[in-house]
C-alpha cells in the first residue's frame, strides 16, 4: 500500500490506529493466552493502584507481555501461511516467538513480586 503523505496527517493516524485496534480485537477474540494476560495485567494494575505502589514498572511489564503476545500471534499466522505443512524451521520460528512471551512473562512476574510483594506482605 502506498503512503498518502505526511506521518503527521491526523486522518492517516486514525486509520492506522483503527487497523491496530482491529488486530488487538482479533487476537483477544482468538487467543486464550492473550485474554489471560490482559486480565492478569488488569489485576496487577488494580493491585498496584490499591496498594499505592509505583505504576510504571507494572505498566511497562504489561505492555511488554501483551506486545510480545501480539507479535507471537503474528509470527504464527505468517509461518502458517508460508509453510502450511510441518517444517523444522517453522517450528523454530514459532517456538522462539513463544519463548519471547515466556521470558517476558517470567520477568513481569518477578517485577510484580518485587513491586507488589512487600506491600502485599504488610497486609498479612
Amino acid at each position: 500500500m502506498r503512503s498518502d503523505g505526511s506521518a503527521l496527517n491526523l486522518r492517516r493516524w486514525w486509520r492506522s490506529a483503527g487497523f491496530a485496534w482491529a488486530g488487538v480485537r482479533q487476537v483477544y477474540r482468538s487467543q486464550a493466552n492473550f485474554r489471560i494476560e490482559v486480565w492478569a495485567g488488569a489485576v496487577a494494575l488494580a493491585l498496584a493502584l490499591a496498594l499505592r505502589v509505583p505504576l510504571p514498572p507494572i505498566l511497562l511489564c504489561c505492555a511488554l507481555v501483551l506486545s510480545l503476545e501480539l507479535l507471537n500471534t503474528a509470527v504464527e499466522a505468517v509461518v502458517d501461511l508460508a509453510s502450511p505443512e510441518v517444517h523444522p524451521l517453522a517450528k523454530v520460528a514459532k517456538d522462539a516467538a513463544a519463548a519471547a512471551v515466556l521470558v517476558a512473562s517470567i520477568g513481569a512476574a518477578l517485577v510484580g513480586l518485587v513491586v507488589l510483594g512487600p506491600a502485599l506482605w504488610q497486609l498479612f
